[in-house]
């Protein structure tokens, strides 16, 4: 116990330094990217990476004069190692941004280290509304859960469902899928009949699914990570929900264009809320899936979205401030910011440091032999619906 306290003594007074270092000119500037590469969420991190290089690859390699270098770490989404990696390159490598987080337990661990060192904490793909009050460094280009359940649940009530189980997995961004679908299902006169909440790691989905049958509703919300999303509609489909007459619906995280065309027909007309589909139908995203798909081959998702726009946002913060890594200028420079993304036009909220984008509704179709998510419905400029309640 006495030596891991000096450890992170050590650690400690490493990142003061840091901190308190003037910054100066360098000639590169360092991305600590650190993704799931590995285990169960290994396509989170395979995603954005890819994005990331693509990035890199479509606007060059040099920014405001400085030279960009990405360094790739796995945590294979272990929070103790999430914090290790990003004090190692903090301390050692000297990273200007640390990015990436595949899920929130990961981007929480690092948001003391990113306050400490002054190092803006770019995450792209945690999801839980909480990630950006627990560091005035942290910004987010992915999405919270809050702003496609609410949407999922404001559509659900206005095409008539009345009666929900909830199904969410057992962590951060489930509890708020969970609570921000109930509380706006409810107020529509909705009534909720159970919530369940399913182990994140390893789940067995069938229990849940019969206990959902079970309760009789006429639909079921849910909420798991990208990556579990097949199997759940597999175990949906094998215990005959999809014949009881029971709707699902769901984040867009279950719906997840990576892996649409694997789960089969048994998904066609599945309807789901989320803030990006590979189908979106604007000249910017048809351009971004082409350039992907060529350097890739393979689909871009929301997280290669998240990633995406993550690098231009880190870009066009180091153009504000003329190379200069400062954080607090960074940070500065980051809010307010808009652009347009291959997912929509978003922005960073000024106040909250959070993204501000469209959410879509959309349904399973086969598209020239393949599935998509065809966006049929938006809603614009959508907040995090948690943060936006307490103001």
């Amino acid at each position: 116990m006495r030596s891991r306290a000096f450890a992170i003594g050590l650690a400690g007074l490493a990142l003061s330094a840091a901190a308190m270092s003037t910054v100066r000119a360098e000639e590169v500037v360092k991305i600590g990217l650190i993704l799931p590469m590995t285990g169960q969420q290994a396509t989170t991190g395979k995603q954005i990476a890819a994005a990331a290089r693509l990035y890199m690859q479509l606007n060059g390699a040099v920014v405001a004069g400085k030279r960009i270098e990405l360094i790739i770490k796995d945590d294979a989404t272990v929070p103790d190692t999430t914090r290790r990696l990003a004090q190692e390159l903090i301390v050692n490598d000297k990273v200007s941004f640390l990015a990436g987080f595949g899920i929130t337990p990961s981007a929480l661990a690092v948001a003391p280290l990113a306050t400490q060192a002054k190092v803006p904490e770019i995450v792209m793909a945690a999801g839980t509304s909480i990630i950006t009050e627990k560091s005035p460094f942290v910004v987010r280009t992915s999405f919270t859960l809050a702003q496609s359940s609410v949407i999922m649940a404001d559509w659900a009530a206005k095409t008539g469902l009345k009666k929900a189980v909830t199904i969410v997995s057992d962590y951060g961004p489930g509890y708020d899928a969970e609570a921000a679908f109930k509380e706006r299902f409810v107020r529509a006169g909705g009534q909720v009949v159970a919530s369940l909440r399913v182990p994140l790691q390893a789940p067995d989905f069938a229990p849940f699914l019969q206990r959902a049958h079970d309760a009789a509703p006429d639909t079921i919300f849910v909420f798991v990570p990208s990556g579990q999303g097949a199997a759940l509609i597999r175990q949906f489909v094998e215990r005959g929900l999809d014949k009881a007459g029971i709707r699902l619906v769901s984040t867009g995280d279950v719906m997840d264009d990576d892996q649409l065309n694997g789960m089969g027909d048994a998904i066609l007309g599945s309807i789901s809320a989320h803030m990006y589909s590979a189908a979106h139908p604007s000249a910017v995203n048809k351009a971004f899936v082409a350039a992907f798909e060529q350097a890739n081959h393979f689909r871009p998702n929301f997280m290669a979205v998240g990633g995406y726009d993550g690098m231009h946002l880190i870009y066009e913060a180091l153009k504000k401030t003329k190379g200069s890594t400062d954080g607090a200028a960074l940070i500065a420079a980051m809010k307010g910011m808009t652009w347009e993304s291959p997912r929509g036009p978003i922005s960073i909220d000024p106040d909250t440091r959070d993204i501000v984008q469209n959410i879509y509704v959309r349904k399973v179709e086969r598209v020239n032999g393949e599935l998509y998510n065809i966006e049929f419905e938006t809603f614009p400029a959508v907040k995090d619906p948690v943060k936006a309640a307490r103001m």
